[in-house]
């Protein structure tokens, strides 16, 4: 079945067909928001975290669709492009919030004093221009519509994180320290990810829409109650041989019967994720991308299956 790709037998076929990549993996990327399809009391929770204007915290399995459903509501709401916060260990409230370059101002300062010396006209100094808002921080600017966030793997944060959140997330409003120390009354702060400036006046970004706020878990650790308390909650269901077939269809075009090799691997991944076993989606989807179509013998095929669906938990 790979007979047309590579061979490795060293001999160069440069004018060799490459195979057709899965829609999903096609540059630039579709939106998903088309082919997700929301499990049963997902679109409540959404709706409850939107009239409450709370975060919505959303706990299951990698590839189950967690942080497709921001993208969804989105594009669904003309809430504009999602920003994106991807915790680590690492990652701390500050630097959500806002991002100070005291280095690069440094440097700023003594290039415009060597112009000076040099009889050329030196450029103001502005803290501005060494301010850049963090995806939070971006999130909570002034705005005619709610700006939607996506905050990943929350439960991979610092004990300390989640606690650092509340503040923010009760007031919808935090203060930008060094224009505050300098007492400079507007400033053009730059926003996440763009060019594009934010008026910022006495140092205080206030929203006037809370962000729709989407958080997804993988349970790898306990939230603060105080936190669970400030949020909506929902759990992916596990999947059902019903829901993949659903799956399967919105992202291949694919109509899968009750019987055939493929109704056969959808009810094997049905039954091992019911049995505790850690495999996503997205393996499944590419599994069956790669055997539709194909002519390959069964041993083939059940080698591919074995080198594509192993267990996430092992390595």
């Amino acid at each position: 079945m790979w007979d047309d790709y590579y061979r490795g037998d060293g001999i160069p076929r440069a004018d060799a067909a490459l195979p057709t990549p899965p829609p999903w993996r096609t540059f630039p990327t579709p939106s998903p928001a088309e082919v997700f399809r929301p499990p049963q009391g997902l679109t409540d929770a959404v709706n409850a975290a939107l009239s409450l204007r709370r975060p919505l915290l959303i706990t299951g399995g990698p590839g189950t669709g967690k942080s497709t459903v921001i993208e969804q509501v989105a594009a669904e709401l003309a809430l504009g492009p999602v920003l994106r916060w991807h915790i680590t260990s690492r990652s701390t409230l500050a630097d959500a919030l806002y991002r100070y370059d005291a280095l690069g101002r440094i440097h700023a300062h003594r290039l415009e004093q060597e112009k000076a010396r040099a009889g050329q006209v030196a450029a103001a100094d502005d803290v501005a221009d060494f301010l850049t808002l963090g995806q939070l921080g971006t999130a909570l600017l002034p705005s005619p519509r709610p700006r939607a966030l996506l905050i990943d793997e929350i439960d991979k944060a610092d004990l300390d994180l989640p606690g650092d959140l509340l503040d923010v997330l009760e007031r919808g409003e935090f203060h930008i320290t060094e224009l505050l120390r300098e007492a400079q009354e507007e400033a053009q702060v730059r926003m996440w990810n763009t060019d594009a400036r934010h008026l910022v006046r006495r140092g205080h970004v206030q929203c006037t829409e809370f962000p729709f706020i989407v958080m997804t878990s993988n349970g790898e650790q306990d939230l603060p109650a105080a936190f669970l308390r400030r949020c909506v909650r929902f759990t992916m269901p596990k999947p059902t041989a019903a829901l993949m077939r659903a799956v399967v269809r919105g992202h291949l075009q694919l109509d899968v019967g009750d019987s055939g090799p493929e109704a056969e691997l959808i009810d094997d991944f049905v039954r091992r994720v019911a049995s505790g076993e850690n495999v996503a989606v997205d393996q499944l989807l590419g599994t069956l991308h790669l055997l539709k179509g194909t002519t390959g013998s069964p041993q083939e095929n059940s080698r591919l299956i074995d080198l594509l669906m192993k267990d996430l938990s092992s390595a």
